[in-house]
C-alpha cells in the first residue's frame, strides 16, 4: 500500500506506511521534523514504534548532521540468513540437540568466548582503527569493563534482547539459518558515550531542541569526524560479528546433520545505521533506525516474532522511502506491558512446534508482544516483494 498516514507539524513532512502507529511515535517523529537539517522528509515503515532517543522504524535523511541517537546504541545491529543444501526431510525428528549443538557453540546473554574465535588477522585489522579511535577519547575504555579483551571476546556471540539463531523452513522446504545480532558490548559503549558527547557539545543549544536525546553533530564540528570514524568501525563490527557467528553454526550443526553446504543467497544486512547516499538530488547522511536498505533488486530480511514467519525480500528502490523497508514486525506492547500480561503458558502455546526456550525469561519476547507481521508485509508491497517466506523450527535466545 501507498502511505498511509502524513505528519505536516514540522519543517519537513513524515511520511507513514502505515496506520498502525501509536500517538508516542508519533509525537517523536514529529519531534525529529522539526530538526533544521532533515533532507526532503522522513519515512516511517510499518512497524513504526516508540523507541529509545528516536523512533523505531524511521529512515532520517540529514544533510551536513548526524543524530547519534537515531542510530541508536546497537550500532549495526541486523540480520544473517543463508540457504543450505538440506531440506526438511534431512532433519531429524527431535530438534533439542540441534539447538544445544548451537549453544555450545554461541555464547548467549552476557557471555562470551574464553577467548576469540576469530582469525589474528581480522582482530589486527580492526585493532589498528580501534587504537585511533581510543587515542581520542580514552573516556571509553572505562565504560566497558576489561575493555582491550572484552571486544574480542565478544566477536562471534549473540548478545540478548530479541537477537536471535534460527533453523528455518521455505516454502520449498529448503533449510536456512538465520541470526540477529549487532556490535554487542562496545557498540553500546561507542553509542552511549556519543550520544553524551552529543548533548555536551550542543551546551546552551540543546535546551532548544524539541526532546535532549535529538542531539546532534554538524559537519566541521569538533567531534563529527570523530564519530563518524567510531560508528563506521562498529557498523564494520557488527557485520563481522554476524559473520563469523554463522561461521560457528554452520560448524555446529555439521555434527548432527547430514553433510551439507551452503548456497550463494547468503546476506548480511544492518537495520540500525548511518551511511552516504544521494535521495531527492542531494547527498545526505541516511540514519536507518530499525529499517533496511532496499534499492532495486537488493536482497533483504525481515523476521518475524518468535513463532512468527520471516521472509526474505527484493527491494524495489522506492523513492519516497529512501529505497527502505521495514527491519521485523516491530513491538506493539513494551517488554514490561509483555511481561505484566503473559507468562510462560501462554509462551509455550504460541510457539508451538518450535524448539526454543520456553520459561519466563524470555517471555517479553512473545508473538503477541509483536505486530502482525503479516499485516506489516502487506503495507509495504510497495516496497519489496517477497523471495521466500521462511518458519522456524528451532530459535536459540539469549
Amino acid at each position: 500500500m501507498p502511505i498511509q498516514k502524513q505528519l505536516n507539524k514540522g519543517k519537513v513532512p513524515v511520511k507513514i506506511f502505515t496506520n498502525d502507529v501509536d500517538s508516542q511515535a508519533l509525537t517523536q517523529l514529529g519531534n525529529i521534523s522539526q530538526l533544521p537539517f532533515i533532507h526532503h522528509h522522513i519515512a516511517a515503515m510499518p512497524d513504526v514504534h516508540l523507541g529509545k532517543g528516536a523512533t523505531v522504524g524511521s529512515v532520517i535523511p540529514t544533510k551536513g548532521a548526524i543524530i547519534p541517537a537515531a542510530v541508536g546504541v546497537d550500532i549495526g545491529c541486523g540480520m544473517n540468513a543463508v540457504r543450505l543444501s538440506l531440506k526438511a526431510h534431512d532433519l531429524p525428528d527431535s530438534l533439542r540437540r540441534v539447538r544445544s549443538a548451537i549453544e555450545s557453540k554461541v555464547p548467549v546473554g552476557f557471555n562470551m568466548h574464553e577467548r576469540t574465535k576469530v582469525k589474528a588477522s581480522t582482530l589486527k585489522a580492526m585493532d589498528k582503527p580501534l587504537d585511533v579511535i581510543l587515542d581520542k577519547h580514552p573516556g571509553l575504555t572505562k565504560m566497558m569493563r576489561n575493555f582491550h579483551r572484552a571486544w574480542g571476546r565478544q566477536l562471534a556471540t549473540l548478545g540478548g534482547g530479541n537477537h536471535f539463531i534460527e533453523l528455518c523452513l521455505d516454502e520449498n522446504d529448503d533449510v536456512w539459518i538465520m541470526l540477529h545480532s549487532g556490535s554487542r558490548g562496545i557498540g553500546n559503549v561507542m553509542g552511549r558515550y556519543f550520544i553524551n558527547l552529543a548533548k555536551k557539545d550542543m551546551g546552551n543549544q540543546l535546551g532548544h531542541l524539541p526532546d535532549k536525546d535529538l542531539a546532534y553533530f554538524t559537519e566541521g564540528a569538533q567531534h563529527f569526524d570523530d564519530y563518524v570514524e567510531a560508528v563506521s568501525w562498529a557498523q564494520d563490527y557488527a557485520l563481522i560479528n554476524r559473520r563469523e557467528m554463522m561461521r560457528l553454526v554452520v560448524d555446529a550443526l555439521q555434527d548432527y546433520l547430514p553433510p551439507f553446504v551452503t548456497t550463494k543467497e547468503a546476506i548480511n544486512c544492518h537495520h540500525n545505521y548511518v551511511q552516504k547516499e544521494t535521495h531527492y538530488g542531494a547527498e545526505v547522511y541516511v540514519t536507518r533506525k530499525g529499517a533496511i536498505r532496499a534499492g532495486h533488486e537488493e536482497l533483504g530480511i525481515i523476521p518475524g516474532s518468535m513463532g512468527a514467519k520471516s521472509f526474505i525480500v527484493r527491494g524495489k528502490g522506492s523513492k519516497v522511502s529512501f529505497c527502505s523497508c521495514s527491519h521485523g514486525a516491530g513491538r506493539k506492547m513494551s517488554r514490561a506491558q509483555a511481561k505484566r500480561e503473559f507468562n510462560r503458558f501462554d509462551l509455550e502455546s504460541m510457539t508451538e512446534g518450535v524448539e526454543c526456550r520456553k520459561d519466563k525469561g524470555v517471555v517479553d519476547e512473545i508473538p503477541a508482544a509483536y505486530k502482525d507481521i503479516d499485516k506489516v508485509m502487506q503495507d509495504q508491497h510497495d516496497l519489496v516483494e517477497v523471495v521466500h517466506t521462511l518458519k522456524q523450527v528451532v530459535c536459540v535466545k539469549g
